[in-house]
């Protein structure tokens, strides 16, 4: 299921695309998350996303206004009526959830925590149950696991623990890819096809929200077709680095002058469209066997300005001797 901050994106781009939200529109963090039955963390990233896709320019004081001519400028098509009625029927966990992992992941860049059940539930003012379910998905998210005394941990993305990762997706996901090569549509094929070489063309004008989205579309939506569903959990269970890219590449734009993954990407998919299955699968696991040391320069680009605020129910924790070694 889309994140609720990409539901809420989807529907607004549809409506300014088709005219719907006329030019100068204002809109505010408060007025979206009303409409939406959102909390303001969505509606802010929904905002912001739109933002860097050219559709909306900051307003004078608070908030936003659309774009002049952004009318049909948005990238995807109008699939649907545009819905009107609140966001409600997600779960409880839902309505909280992204901006605990934005929270969380970010802080990893640094360090590794202890999560607080307790203190969670406090914080947002919802259930100890609702809290549970949260950090339920953050562990199938990768994002925590249980340390001692069934302590939930959330690990510093540490030299260690990025290596590893990384070595058991290149192992996982080639072979995901050569069962995804039979079952993806050709059209999925043909579309990231034709976004990586509009990327390469003009690398100058892409967001991370862009480079995110192109993660997603070779490492979740093709891989995603793969038909093994105990593959794939097992392929998400180690693609944390996904989600902590989304506020890396926000921060390191301007690290490359041409995102190296970007070439890489195009040979995996030109080997894919060309029948060459193992050629494809072998790209693959070579551009992850590079991305590792490019994922540990984001990271430490970062941590050199990076000191965010404490939160409650996140404990600091000091390094285990083999990520201080790493580190």
């Amino acid at each position: 299921m889309p994140r609720l901050h990409e539901r809420v994106y989807t529907i607004l781009a549809d409506e300014i695309g088709a005219g719907r939200l006329a030019d100068g529109t204002r809109l505010t963090e408060t007025q979206v998350a009303a409409r939406f039955g959102v909390s303001r963390p969505p509606a802010r990233q929904a905002l912001a996303r739109l933002a860097e896709a050219g559709l909306l320019d900051k307003a004078e004081g608070r908030g936003y206004r659309v774009r002049a001519g952004s009318i049909h400028a948005a990238k995807q098509p109008l699939r649907r009526p545009p819905s009107v009625e609140p966001l409600r029927s997600v779960a409880s966990w839902e309505r909280i959830y992204d901006e605990v992992e934005s929270e969380i992941v970010a802080r990893t860049l640094v360090a590794q925590w202890r999560i607080v059940e307790s203190d969670l539930a406090r914080h947002y003012g919802v259930s100890r149950t609702v809290a549970r379910d949260v950090v339920g998905r953050l562990q199938q998210a990768g994002i925590v696991r249980k340390g001692e005394r069934a302590r939930w941990i959330a690990p510093a993305l540490s030299a260690r623990h990025v290596g590893e990762l990384y070595e058991v997706r290149a192992i996982l996901e080639p072979e995901a890819l050569r069962r995804a090569f039979a079952r993806a549509p050709e059209a999925l094929l043909a579309r990231m096809e034709d976004r990586l070489a509009d990327a390469l063309a003009a690398p100058e004008r892409l967001t991370g929200a862009d480079l995110d989205a192109l993660e997603d579309e070779m490492h979740v939506q093709l891989l995603g077709h793969c038909g093994n569903e105990a593959l794939l959990q097992a392929i998400r269970l180690h693609q944390s680095l996904l989600i902590a890219h989304r506020f890396l590449y926000r921060r390191t734009l301007a690290m490359y002058e041409v995102e190296p993954f970007l070439p890489e990407h195009r040979e995996i998919v030109g080997h894919l469209r060309a029948g060459r299955v193992e050629e494809a699968a072998a790209s693959l696991r070579a551009h992850l066997t590079v991305s590792r040391a490019r994922a540990m320069a984001r990271i430490a680009r970062i941590r050199e300005a990076f000191d965010p605020p404490d939160l409650p129910y996140l404990e600091r924790l000091a390094p285990a001797a083999d990520e201080a070694a790493s580190t």
